[in-house]
């Protein structure tokens, strides 16, 4: 009987374990939407039409400034970056203040004002307002648009770009616009060089004269300030502002590919590809849908380690160290972007990962488990962003801006938790549609292009530059029986011929490079048969020295100096030669003809040639000079590989050599390295001494 009781007792202990695991299997309903309450914000409007939002919040003796001008979407055509220099310049001067007072006024107070094509922010303790809103006032009311402050933004601005060509993201940014949109509309410019070299001081002053007026202008004011004060500050300094009529640039909206297209944009030497697969979406921030279709995309690929894409592509086949997706609302045009850094051997694979995923939450309706974590995540974030002041007043404004019901945000996560699986299935056929996307790829070409072909319904991979614009492909250009031999004999010709190479015992180059507005000064010394030496100063100090004896070499950087060995060593022995390019078909290199690829709009020969060591450079020669115009190579391992690309031009003779006296080194740094040669000689007799450290 005592062993019947042990054996029931037994049963019913695992009848509880077997409940308590179907119990996991089943996950809790969600439970009803917490109650939150949100902070109180207040609204008044100037005679001139300025909205003015105030939100109070009296925890720190500071308060905030944000000027928001709607002035919409602007087709800027052959300027394209005329609004973004406008809006830079209204900080750079007004009819009273220099730019160098209105920086010094602000920093002696410990204040923040910075200046954009959509208005102002600034910044500071709640004692020194008035004068922050003297300058701040000032600078949108009478800005004076000093003629030498626009070239210092041209300067940077273009500097700025020159570092984007080298940014596969970037990149994928650019043209991902262009395709969505298309050139001829606003949100598919892209700023090229061409159109900033052509903005002009007048540009600046139109932009600024048409859109900046009080009455499409919003102004929130966050911080330790009441209303009869906000009533005052906004009256005192911005009622002299005068309003005016404003003609907004009236658009349509571009819509998706009627079937999907694949597009690839060359990135030599690249280890990885950027594929991002994108479209326009009919979706505005006051679309009934709008929760629910961001709901479906956090189950998708925006919700983090949980999302679908995630748990795809890294998770389970290590494909990538993240794959997102990003659905955006926007009044005239939203878009969808399904996007991740992917290995060159996996990128067909990753994509068609993508396109199973896109597929499936078309398809297949969300488990409860993934809609409901999504709502307790969603929940919390908008809990926790509640703790920012600056929430509340930007709920404000998309209120006003978008027309939004007045309880909006106060009934915003009882619309969250009301959403069904059913609703998510209905958002996903509605807004992911991978059958009508483009499928953008930033990549090596020879080892990635050609597997793309299959994704496209005709067999067809179109090629794009950096700016977006479409690549004629060119019938295939005859080579005459070219080889490796060819070129390289070609180029030795070229620079002067073996004879006067011989002749050659040293070459001693001092270059100089502008790095963030100093002079940074780059010696380069190398002596036959293998010695080489490089010393980078700036101000007169020595940053870092590189030196190769022949046998032995050492780096020199922030005053510890390191031997080299292994394969940095043996690089460095393999580059030292004078003249490398004579080792190629003597030494244990390894080089192949490639055929004739396109260089920044240039025909040349194309070399890929592996050192003993076993590093792979892509060479390339000009087609008609067989001058070198260019080299790239990795730097790195795995993930951490960066692309260094090596521009070599404006070659001059240097008795009877010819040598590029401008080279550009791309990669290495945040933004390219341009030195430009301010002496070149040869057979100076380069003491040894130079070559030891």
């Amino acid at each position: 009987m005592k062993k019947n009781s042990f054996i029931i007792l037994m049963c019913l202990f695992l009848i509880n374990i077997l409940n308590a695991q179907d119990f996991r299997k089943n996950p809790p309903a969600a439970g009803p939407a917490p109650k939150i309450q949100l902070g109180d914000y207040q609204t008044f409007k100037l005679d001139n039409g300025l909205q003015v939002i105030v939100v109070e919040n009296h925890k720190l003796p500071r308060v905030s400034y944000n000027l928001f001008v709607d002035a919409g979407p602007i087709l800027e055509k052959d300027i394209a970056g005329a609004a973004g220099f406008a809006g830079d310049m209204l900080s750079k001067g007004t009819k009273t203040r220099t730019k160098s007072q209105i920086d010094s006024d602000i920093d002696f107070i410990g204040a923040d004002l910075s200046t954009s094509a959509s208005g102002f922010y600034a910044a500071c303790l709640k004692k020194h307002a008035d004068k922050v809103l003297t300058i701040a006032s000032d600078v949108i009311i009478n800005p004076s648009f000093p003629a030498e402050e626009l070239e210092k933004i041209r300067k940077q601005s273009i500097s700025g770009l020159a570092s984007q060509k080298d940014n596969p993201n970037a990149i994928s940014s650019n043209v991902g616009k262009v395709l969505r949109y298309g050139a001829d509309h606003p949100y598919g410019e892209v700023n090229t060089e061409a159109t900033l070299s052509k903005i002009t001081l007048d540009n600046c002053k139109n932009y600024y004269n048409t859109y900046f007026k009080p009455n499409i202008s919003y102004l929130t004011i966050v911080g330790d300030i009441t209303l009869e004060e906000a009533k005052k500050q906004a009256n005192k300094y911005f009622s002299s502002w005068k309003s005016g009529e404003v003609n907004k640039m009236k658009f349509s909206a571009p819509t998706a590919p009627a079937k999907a297209q694949v597009a690839f944009v060359q990135k030599p030497g690249a280890v990885q590809s950027v594929v991002d697969i994108n479209y326009p979406v009919d979706l505005k921030p006051n679309d009934p849908n709008i929760i629910k279709a961001m709901l479906m995309n956090r189950i998708l690929g925006a919700g983090g380690f949980s999302a679908r894409l995630f748990q795809n592509l890294r998770e389970a086949k290590g494909y990538t160290y993240g794959a997102y997706s990003a659905l955006n609302s926007d009044l005239l045009v939203g878009n969808f972007s399904a996007n991740a850094s992917v290995r060159n051997t996996v990128t067909d694979s990753s994509i068609t990962a993508f396109l199973y995923e896109l597929n499936k939450i078309r398809t297949d309706k969300v488990t409860d488990v993934e809609l409901n974590t999504v709502k307790s995540v969603t929940t919390g974030s908008f809990a926790r962003s509640l703790e920012n002041p600056r929430t509340i007043a930007n709920f404000a404004l998309n209120i006003a801006r978008y027309g939004l019901p007045k309880d909006y945000y106060a009934t915003y996560l009882e619309k969250v938790s009301k959403v069904t699986p059913d609703e998510i299935l209905e958002m996903a056929k509605k807004y992911i549609t991978p059958d009508n996307a483009y499928i953008l790829v930033v990549g090596n070409k020879d080892e990635v292009a050609d597997k793309l072909k299959k994704f496209s319904p005709d067999g067809i991979v179109n090629f794009y530059d950096f700016y977006g614009n479409k690549l004629v492909e060119k019938a295939p250009v005859a080579t005459g029986g070219m080889t490796a031999q060819n070129v390289i004999d070609n180029y030795i010709k070229a620079i002067g011929g073996k004879t006067s190479i011989a002749k050659i015992k040293d070459i001693s180059r001092n270059m100089e490079s502008e790095v963030m507005g100093k002079v940074m000064s780059v010696e380069m010394y190398q002596k036959a048969p293998n010695k080489s030496s490089q010393v980078i100063s700036m101000a007169g100090m020595t940053i870092m020295k590189m030196a190769f004896d022949g046998e032995k070499g050492k780096r020199m950087a922030q005053g510890q100096t390191k031997d080299l060995e292994g394969e940095e060593l043996e690089a460095l022995k393999s580059n030292a030669s004078l003249f490398k390019e004579l080792n190629y078909f003597t030494d244990k290199f390894k080089v192949e003809y490639k055929g004739i690829d396109d260089v920044d709009g240039v025909e040349a020969h194309k070399l890929e040639v592996i050192s003993p060591e076993g590093k792979k450079t892509i060479e390339y020669f000009d087609k008609d000079s067989f001058l070198k115009i260019r080299e790239v190579s990795t730097q790195g391992k795995g993930d951490q590989t960066t692309v260094i690309t090596t521009d070599l031009m404006d070659y001059k003779d240097v008795d009877g050599i010819k040598l590029p006296n401008t080279i550009i080194l791309n990669g290495m740094m945040p933004i390219p390295l341009k030195m430009v040669a301010k002496s070149v000689k040869v057979n100076s007799n380069i003491d040894d001494a130079v070559f030891k450290m």
